[in-house]
């Protein structure tokens, strides 16, 4: 910070244009006098800083409406503050080196605290000015009440009071900002652990309404959880959906989850999106408290995407979920069903699957399904009957035949895993 007030550098003598031109021992002199005057006033306008801190305040209350409301809630504290404020600048002017740091604690202080309770920067900055002003005018009248003649000196050292001014404003913006920045990434951390607390279902019941009103969300709702992996970006992913879709997103390491309020349980269809994004939507679930469950249930929709990408819902696929949800014992499914084809060659047991699998595409329909295959009618039959023997397996028989269609979904979801 440089000094409030300095003297002069002497002006380096030069051709002499004109017969009046002072050289630098009469440049030096004015400064002297120039500061004498300054000292003098500053002095009285410490004696009277309890007036001139309640002659800022007021110019604070009429001309900067931002700061009515800390005057109105809070008026001995900032008019402690304002006292501070005033009471380093006039001795600045008297000792600038030696207040120097002193000034700067009390100026970055203010740039702190104001930022922390939501002061406008615009009307702090406004403050800190109006008080230069108000400082430069009492000096004025100071001079001009008991030394009129010396008036004309305060000329020469104005630019270091303003200098003064100027640098204290960037100080306490610096401040302001820092602040802003840290109050806005604790902010943004809060609102990320409250959001991943509720997505891993390990969220506090007492912490609902805070959790409620960081994500924008009612406490009391209809939620649905969509979860997206795969090529994507923040924008993509936040494209998916309209603004019209309340939804908060919680961005992760290998997946995004979007937290959806959908008053009729129903998320409509996502944006075309781009080539390798996989979207899982699950299924509905009550309030904030429940929406660990639903995020368990996207991801289950997670799993059943494709890896070249595409959507799945997942109440349109809950055999499927019912398969996925326990690997262990899909494989175990798959075992009691087709195991006793592992005695048969590979193409011949992979030709009894393909059949069984199109023929309960078909709706049990032997004709569709010979022309989706390319074969007999008979010959659909006949690779039925052979699986039913070999199995010892049923495909009239209802219980049979469940089993037989979810060992098929656990087969092709246990093939397409890593």
């Amino acid at each position: 910070m440089h000094p409030a007030v300095r003297p002069r550098p002497a002006l380096r003598p030069g051709p002499q244009t004109a017969p009046r031109a002072r050289g630098p021992h009469t440049r030096s002199l004015i400064d002297a006098e120039a500061l004498r005057v300054l000292h003098r006033a500053a002095r009285v306008l410490l004696d009277d800083l309890p007036g001139l801190t309640d002659r800022l305040v007021a110019a604070l209350r009429e001309r900067e409406p931002a700061y009515r409301p800390a005057l109105d809630g809070d008026h001995p504290g900032t008019w402690q503050e304002v006292h501070r404020s005033l009471r380093h600048s006039v001795t600045s002017l008297l000792d600038p080196r030696g207040t120097r740091e002193a000034a700067h604690r009390c100026s970055w202080r203010i740039g702190v605290s104001r930022a922390e309770q939501g002061l406008p920067l615009d009307a702090l900055l406004h403050a800190f000015r109006l008080g230069g002003s108000l400082v430069w005018q009492e000096l004025v009248d100071v001079t001009s009440r008991t030394a009129p003649e010396d008036v004309r000196l305060l000329v020469h050292v104005a630019g270091d009071v303003w200098d003064f001014v100027d640098e204290h404003c960037t100080l306490v913006a610096d401040a302001y900002r820092q602040t802003e920045r840290q109050l806005a990434w604790r902010r943004e951390n809060r609102v990320r652990l409250l959001a991943a607390a509720l997505l891993d279902g390990t969220g506090r019941i007492a912490d609902l309404p805070e959790t409620a009103q960081a994500l924008g969300l009612p406490e009391q709702g209809r939620y649905v959880v969509v979860a997206v992996a795969g090529a994507r970006s923040a924008g993509a992913v936040r494209a998916l959906w309209p603004p019209s879709v309340r939804v908060h997103w919680h961005t992760g390491p290998e997946t995004d989850h979007g937290i959806v309020l959908a008053e009729d349980g129903v998320v409509p269809a996502p944006a075309d999106a781009p080539p390798g994004l996989r979207v899982g939507i699950g299924l509905a679930v009550d309030g904030l408290a429940a929406v660990g469950e639903g995020r368990r249930l996207a991801d289950t929709a997670l799993r059943l995407c494709p890896d070249a990408g595409g959507t799945v819902r997942l109440d349109g696929h809950l055999p499927e979920a019912l398969v996925v949800s326990c690997p262990s014992l899909a494989a175990l499914l798959v075992e009691r069903a087709f195991g006793p084809l592992a005695r048969l060659e590979p193409g011949d047991a992979d030709v009894l699957l393909d059949t069984l699998a199109t023929w309960l595409a078909c709706d049990g329909s032997a004709q569709r399904a010979s022309r989706r295959l390319y074969c007999h009618r008979n010959t659909v039959l006949n690779r039925l009957r052979r699986y039913e023997q070999l199995t010892g397996r049923s495909l009239s028989r209802p219980a049979d035949l469940v089993e037989i269609t979810l060992a098929l979904t656990a087969r092709r979801l246990l093939a397409a895993r890593p």
